[in-house]
C-alpha cells in the first residue's frame, strides 16, 4: 500500500512548531479503540490529526511537541513492547520504534504521562489543545495545569493559555503536498476502478449489496482495506434519499441506480458518485436528467480555480439547474426570482461540495473573516451537484417522479486551473451505456 514517508511527517511538525512559536507546548492524543459489540472491536482507525503529525497508527500514545527543548522537541507517549499482548493482539513499535521508525527525538511508556507532562507544561505560556474530543483526556490536562498552579509560589510557572489545536493544524491540512496528492490520486484510481467494475456488474435482479461487494473486492484488492465512508448503493426511490446505506434493495428493469463510494488509502479519502440506469439504457426522462446535473457539474467545476470564491462554484450549480428545470418544464418562472426564492430546493438541496483529505468531509473553513475563502493551490475538494424528485412528489409529472441523479468528482486546485483526479470513471451518458454494453468507442 503507498504511504507517505515520514519525512513528510516531520515536516509538518516542524511547520507547526514555527506557527505556535517557542513559548508552546502542542498536545495530542490518540484516537481511543472503540467497542463495536461485547469483546469485538472495531478497525481500528487513528485520529486524522494525530496521524497527519506522527504517521503512528497505535492507540493509546499521546504525542507532545514542545519548540525548543533541548532534550528533543517531539516526544511520543506509547504503548511498551509486550511479547505476551504482540502475540494475541499485533506488533507495537514500543519506544525504541517510535525513534527508530517515526522521527521522534523521544519516548517514554504511555503510563508515565502523570510524571512527565507537569514538567513539559512548566514555564509554558501557551497549551495547544483539542478540546471536547476526549473528555477524560481533558480532566487529565487541566489536573495538570492546576498541579501547576497549586506550585507558582514555588516558582513554578503554570500555562496562561490554552487555544484550540485545531484551528493551526487544520489551517495546514488545507493545502495538500506533492506526496498528499499522489496518495489521493492513487486513491480516486482505486475509487475509479471500483466504480467501473460495478457499473459493468450491474444488471436488473441483483441486490444493492451484490454492487457494494464489487466496490469492497476492488478497493481491498488494491490495499485500501476501508472505505472512506460506509458506501452509498441506492436504486429506483432510493436514489432521492442523500444518504442512504441501507443497501439491501433488489433492482429492477428501468431503475437508476446512484453509487456513492470511495476508498480510504494512507488515511486520504476518495468520493465520488456515479448514476447511471441498472439495464444499461437510459431513459429519456433519466437522460434528460442526467444531462441537466452533468452540465451543472462541468460548468461548477470550470470556475474551481485560483482566486475565485468557495461559493462562485455553488452559485453556479444552482442557476445552470435552475435553468435547466425551467426548460423540463418542472419549475416555472423568472429565473432570478427563483434562484432568489429557493424554488430549486426541493430538487437540490444540498451544497455542491466540500473540503476533501484525511476526512471524507474534510477540514478547513469555507469563510474567513466573515468572506468566503479563496481558492488555492493545493485544496482539494469535490463537486457534486445532484437532482432529487422525491417519488411522492405531486408538484411534477408523474415521469419524473423517484429520479435521483448526483454526479461527484474529487478535484485539485492547481497553480493555473483545477485537475480532476477522478477523471478515471466515465460519466457521459453515452460513454456509460457503451461500457454496460461492454461495446468499444470511438
Amino acid at each position: 500500500m503507498k504511504k507517505l514517508a515520514i519525512t513528510e511527517y516531520g515536516k509538518r511538525r516542524q511547520q507547526l512548531m514555527q506557527l505556535v512559536g517557542k513559548n508552546s507546548v502542542v498536545i495530542l492524543p490518540a484516537a481511543p479503540e472503540k467497542i463495536r459489540n461485547r469483546d469485538a472491536e472495531y478497525l481500528y482507525r487513528q485520529d486524522s490529526d494525530f496521524y497527519y503529525l506522527s504517521g503512528f497508527n497505535e492507540s493509546e500514545a499521546v504525542l507532545v511537541i514542545a519548540p525548543g527543548r533541548k532534550e528533543g522537541e517531539c516526544l511520543l507517549f506509547c504503548r511498551d513492547r509486550d511479547p505476551l499482548k504482540e502475540t494475541w493482539h499485533g506488533r507495537r513499535a514500543g519506544q525504541d520504534g517510535a525513534v527508530q521508525i517515526f522521527g521522534m527525538d523521544q519516548a517514554f511508556s504511555v503510563g508515565e504521562l502523570d510524571h512527565y507532562l507537569p514538567g513539559l507544561l512548566d514555564g509554558r505560556q501557551t497549551v495547544y489543545y483539542t478540546l471536547g474530543v476526549l473528555p477524560e483526556f481533558d480532566t487529565r490536562l487541566i489536573g495538570w495545569i492546576n498541579q501547576l498552579k497549586a506550585q507558582e509560589r514555588q516558582g513554578v510557572v503554570a500555562p496562561a493559555a490554552l487555544v484550540g489545536l485545531d484551528t493551526v493544524v487544520h489551517e495546514m491540512r488545507l493545502f495538500k503536498s506533492e506526496a498528499e496528492i499522489a496518495i489521493m490520486r492513487k486513491a480516486c484510481a482505486i475509487s475509479a476502478g471500483a466504480h467501473r467494475r460495478a457499473m459493468t456488474a450491474c444488471r436488473p435482479g441483483l441486490f444493492e449489496y451484490q454492487l457494494e461487494a464489487e466496490l469492497q473486492h476492488e478497493f481491498i484488492h488494491h490495499g485500501a482495506r476501508v472505505p472512506a465512508y460506509n458506501s452509498i448503493v441506492g436504486s429506483g426511490d432510493n436514489a432521492c434519499i442523500l444518504h442512504y446505506t441501507e443497501n439491501e434493495r433488489q433492482m429492477c428493469e428501468g431503475d437508476l441506480v446512484l453509487i456513492d463510494a470511495g476508498c480510504e488509502l494512507d488515511s486520504y479519502a476518495a468520493d465520488i458518485t456515479r448514476t447511471f440506469p441498472v439495464n444499461g439504457v437510459f431513459s429519456p426522462e433519466q437522460r434528460a436528467l442526467y444531462s441537466l446535473v452533468l452540465s451543472a457539474q462541468m460548468q461548477a467545476i470550470a470556475v474551481v480555480v485560483p482566486g475565485n470564491s468557495w461559493i462562485a462554484f455553488h452559485d453556479v450549480a444552482v442557476r445552470t439547474l435552475t435553468e435547466g428545470l425551467v426548460n423540463l418544464d418542472i419549475l416555472a418562472g423568472d429565473i432570478e426570482q427563483l434562484i432568489k426564492d429557493e424554488a430549486y430546493r426541493p430538487f437540490y438541496m444540498h451544497g455542491t461540495g466540500h473540503w476533501l483529505g484525511m476526512d471524507v468531509h474534510d477540514v478547513g473553513r469555507h469563510k474567513v473573516d466573515g468572506q468566503w475563502r479563496t481558492f488555492e493551490p493545493g485544496m482539494v475538494l469535490t463537486v457534486e451537484p445532484g437532482l432529487y424528485i422525491a417519488p411522492n412528489n405531486t408538484d411534477v409529472e408523474a415521469k419524473w417522479r423517484g429520479i435521483g441523479i448526483r454526479i461527484e468528482d474529487n478535484i485539485l486546485v492547481t497553480a493555473d486551473g483545477c485537475d480532476v483526479l477522478s477523471s478515471g470513471i466515465e460519466k457521459d451518458p453515452d460513454a456509460i451505456e457503451c461500457l454496460m454494453k461492454e461495446q468499444v468507442c470511438s
